[in-house]
């Protein structure tokens, strides 16, 4: 019987660039951290760095957009149920989806006002983030809905740990039902 040898191939480097950058943009923020301390997090030379970004500004366009393309598939579904409640309960269920699936990306996009302001820049992704909110804050008409839109996707960003012990399917229900609570959503009856 002969061995079959496994050859893995080394992970892509623009990927582990990304994935540092996150770790790092969750630990010191997107502002408090260089792309020197992407390159000594990972054993690079900046210039190894610069071969594939030239700025932190694209890299955290590299990180953002494959998140935004998701959140926007999701606001387009969201968009196309009838009425207000379920619009939001579709929103809601596709964000927890998303957080679940990209905890960390989620929460980069969600919690740090330097990436805040870089969102901001773009017309499309802030067009996209306002019809995300209207989603939720329609439910509640004024500054009340525009609160809870906006405790119901910092909760879920800020809840779906990627260190949990829990099963996926499980914390995304339990995300679902808190945000449909927050914003008096009834919970849709479940057929046996």
């Amino acid at each position: 019987m002969s061995a079959v040898a496994v050859v893995s191939s080394p992970p892509d480097t623009r990927q582990r660039l990304i994935d540092a950058a996150i770790a790092l943009f969750i630990r010191h923020s997107f502002a408090g951290t260089s792309l020197q301390m992407i390159a000594d997090e990972l054993g690079f030379t900046k210039a190894a760095i610069y071969h594939h970004f030239r700025t932190r500004e694209q890299l955290l366009s590299a990180i953002l957009e494959p998140i935004i393309d998701k959140v926007s598939a999701v606001v387009d579904d969201a968009e196309r149920q009838r009425g207000v409640h379920a619009r939001a309960d579709r929103m809601i269920d596709g964000y927890a989806r998303l957080a679940v699936q990209n905890p960390m990306l989620v929460s980069v996009l969600a919690s740090d006002p330097s990436v805040h302001t870089v969102l901001k820049a773009n017309r499309e992704w802030t067009h996209i983030i306002s019809r995300q909110m209207a989603l939720l804050a329609d439910v509640h008409p004024g500054p009340q809905g525009f609160i809870r839109a906006q405790f119901v996707f910092a909760g879920i960003a800020g809840s779906a740990d990627p260190k949990r012990e829990a099963d996926d399917e499980w914390l995304h229900g339990q995300l679902v039902d808190a945000g449909r609570r927050a914003l008096g959503l009834r919970t849709p009856r479940r057929t046996p």
